[in-house]
């Protein structure tokens, strides 16, 4: 038997803003500020995100790293189909518009990664698991110039 494959696979490297790190760090240190917003089991997943992240400066990041308020084109890994969504903070979400927030399972899965990586989480029903994997960037804030947005 190959002992390497006992090994779980690693985590996918992410990356997040400085000022991307406080404000969620912020967000999970202050309950009453988020208002209910966090769903179950993501908590964990925020935390291993943003703990685990390289963090570096607005100014620094690469153009196809998915950072708050980011809108990625995504493929679903079991479909296939090719939805477009944006990362976004609990007060802006709107799951059916495409505006998914960033302390929501799949939100959590997002953030930090690279264009061609895969996001993975659990689902807050049932406890499934789903993938998506990142086709392209089609905006980042920090690109654009917006190092504060």
């Amino acid at each position: 038997m190959n002992v390497a494959s006992l090994q779980p696979s690693p985590s996918p490297s992410r990356t997040l803003t400085e000022l991307d790190h406080i404000r969620i760090t912020n967000l999970l240190r202050h309950p009453a500020s988020r208002a209910g917003s966090l769903s179950n089991g993501a908590a964990p997943a925020v935390h291993e995100v943003i703990d685990a992240a390289d963090l570096v400066s607005s100014h620094e990041v690469a153009p196809n790293v998915v950072t708050m308020y980011s809108q990625v084109l995504i493929a679903d890994g079991q479909t296939g189909e090719q939805r477009k969504l944006t990362l976004c903070y609990p007060h802006d979400a709107e799951p059916a518009a495409g505006f998914v927030s960033v302390l929501s399972p799949a939100g959590a899965g997002l953030l930090g990664l690279s264009v061609g990586q895969v996001a993975r989480w659990t689902m807050p029903q049932g406890g499934g698991q789903a993938s998506a994997e990142i086709l392209a960037l089609l905006f980042q804030p920090e690109d654009s110039g917006d190092y504060l947005l």
